[in-house]
């Protein structure tokens, strides 16, 4: 028997398994629910949904009270653009109408507008070899070479100066042709607006072969078929979840293209708030060659065991539409991979199947990888997120037992160090960092941390850290990145 419970992270349900739907069919019996909220444009937490009515239904203030709420001022759009390819439909149309609006109708200025539209085409045509090889490419390739060697990117924001977006991703860079000819792809994620994903796209990439992943059950798995109806590009795939609490929050793409394959992963649900003025983070892959045919199956592979674990985790969701994936991935040559993959499948797992996923799959690396260092138990671990759920009555129930252990492993002796108590400084947004960010009192609703858990964990307030108040820059943007560091006490030096 199913059971459902309401709570400020949304509804989650009680159900071995979806028996109305195939794994990546339409449900047999189409319903929708008459108390559908309105306001949602995608299926979503309710935090989500709250932030969207709140910015369609502002409360009105006094003059007072507006001067002491306003967020930060934005910079206007035209100045936030950085190279063309990165600024998303919906928020380049009041600068494309400006620009309309002052053009002059004399000749001079329709051969220059057809000038513009002979480079936009050539562009486009470009690949990522090719379009290095341009004059006015140089900005693109100093980008890409600005994450180098772990290839980790931040994205780009809206409303602040173009110096802070300086080597910053939009997704539409990822999706861009100068990065691969793109042949299909597939994205995983927790929250979709895919009609906003759609726009992503450039035009000739649009009706591409498109899988998307994601967690969604009963009304809201009904909710978001419909918005892929009008598309007939685009697959589902319903990631099953076996626990009561489990969610599907992966943030992925795999970009298969003519010149090989890429593969992404990042903080960003995929809709237009977390890619406007949020400050998320992105791990950008080299692009894999394809294998020579009768290449044995051992080659290809890092160092790292990148390609064989990016598999395995592909493997965990037993989805015919992902093994397809696995396959093409297996006729990739993934050896220039220079980090490790650590997944988190939700279930319960005993022995050594523990050390497969999430935090005891990262304290087997580092146990593996690294040495001990004298002195390491004093090294901080420092920690940034963008959600907080349940920990247990004090901080030895999880935090500052299980989860610290894994954090602070160097080498195989840190089993002795159980009993140390190493620094742990967890940095979240204030009430005063959301009032005062870009997108104002709104932003709260991607920083999801009920009420009822925070009265019954207060001691988590001795561990917490405030963001550093900026009056410019990239702080203002609201973070929804998740990492976690280990600091020496020579970091500094």
């Amino acid at each position: 028997m199913d059971r459902a419970k309401q709570n400020n992270y949304g509804r989650w349900t009680l159900s071995s398994s979806d028996d109305d739907a195939g794994d990546d069919g339409i449900p047999s019996t189409s319903f929708s629910s008459p108390n559908r909220d309105t306001q949602s444009q995608y299926p979503c937490s309710n935090a989500r949904k709250e932030s969207l009515k709140r910015k369609a239904h502002p409360v009105k203030f006094d003059e007072m009270s507006k001067k002491e709420l306003t967020p930060a001022k934005k910079v206007k759009s035209d100045e936030t653009l950085g190279w063309g390819l990165s600024s998303s439909d919906e928020e380049t149309k009041s600068v494309q109408n400006n620009q309309k609006r002052i053009k002059n109708k004399d000749e001079s200025s329709r051969q220059i507008e057809a000038s513009e539209k002979d480079q936009n085409m050539i562009k486009k045509n470009l690949t990522l070899e090719n379009y290095k090889t341009q004059s006015n490419s140089e900005h693109v390739w100093d980008l890409l070479q600005a994450g180098e060697p772990f290839r980790l990117y931040l994205t780009k924001v809206t409303g602040i100066k173009p110096k802070y977006n300086s080597g910053a991703l939009h997704i539409k860079d990822i999706l861009s042709p100068i990065f691969g000819t793109l042949v299909s792809s597939a994205q995983f994620n927790y929250c979709i607006d895919i009609k906003w994903l759609v726009k992503q796209y450039p035009e000739e990439f649009r009706a591409k072969p498109l899988l998307i992943v994601h967690g969604e059950k009963r009304e809201s798995k009904a909710k978001l078929h419909e918005d892929a109806h009008p598309y007939e590009h685009v697959r589902l795939c319903q990631a099953k979840l076996d626990i009561a609490y489990g969610t599907h929050h992966t943030k992925m793409m795999l970009l298969l293209y003519k010149e090989g394959l890429r593969v992404v992963i990042h903080t960003s649900n995929l809709i237009h708030e977390d890619w406007n003025q949020k400050t998320q983070g992105i791990w950008l892959s080299p692009l894999y060659p394809r294998l020579s045919e009768g290449t044995s199956v051992s080659v290809g592979e890092s160092t790292t065991n990148f390609r064989s674990d990016l598999i395995a985790y592909l493997n965990s969701y037993n989805s015919p539409s992902l093994r397809e994936w696995m396959d093409i991935i297996k006729q990739h040559d993934l050896s220039e991979t220079s980090v490790y993959l650590v997944g988190s499948t939700p279930g319960r797992y005993q022995g050594n199947d523990k050390e497969k996923w999430g935090h005891f799959r990262l304290r087997k690396l580092l146990s593996d990888t690294t040495t001990e260092v004298p002195g390491q138990e004093a090294w901080p671990v420092i920690g940034q997120f963008s959600s907080i759920g349940s920990m247990g009555v004090d901080k030895t129930k999880w935090l500052s037992s299980e989860f610290s252990e894994s954090l602070k492993t160097l080498g195989k002796g840190i089993r002795s160090l159980r009993t140390v108590q190493t620094p742990l400084h967890l940095i979240y947004p204030s009430v005063d960092n959301v009032r005062t960010s870009l997108e104002g009192y709104p932003a709260g609703g991607s920083l999801p941390y009920s009420i009822q858990t925070a009265q019954k964990q207060m001691w988590l307030h001795s561990f917490f850290h405030k963001w550093k108040a900026e009056t410019s820059g990239r702080s203002r943007a609201m973070p929804h990145i998740k990492t976690y560091m280990r600091l020496s006490q020579n970091f500094n030096r």
